[in-house]
């Protein structure tokens, strides 16, 4: 599943592993809202777009 811009969607075990986190951590910010916004694909699988997941990388950042 390719986007417009060429890129896969991140999965949710790609999305664990770029970060180093395991997936209960994951579904654990998801239940709290403080995860990327998501793609649900049919069959329930997730995935995050990669636009998604950089723009969500970038609102963590440390100002100080």
């Amino acid at each position: 599943m390719a986007t417009a811009t060429g890129t896969k969607p991140l999965t949710v075990a790609d999305f664990c592993a770029e970060l180093d986190i395991s997936r209960s951590t994951f579904y654990d910010w998801r239940a709290k809202r403080r995860a990327p916004k998501c793609i649900t694909l049919p069959n329930g699988s997730l995935r995050i777009r990669r636009a998604e997941y950089e723009r969500w990388l970038a609102s963590r950042e440390d100002t100080a």
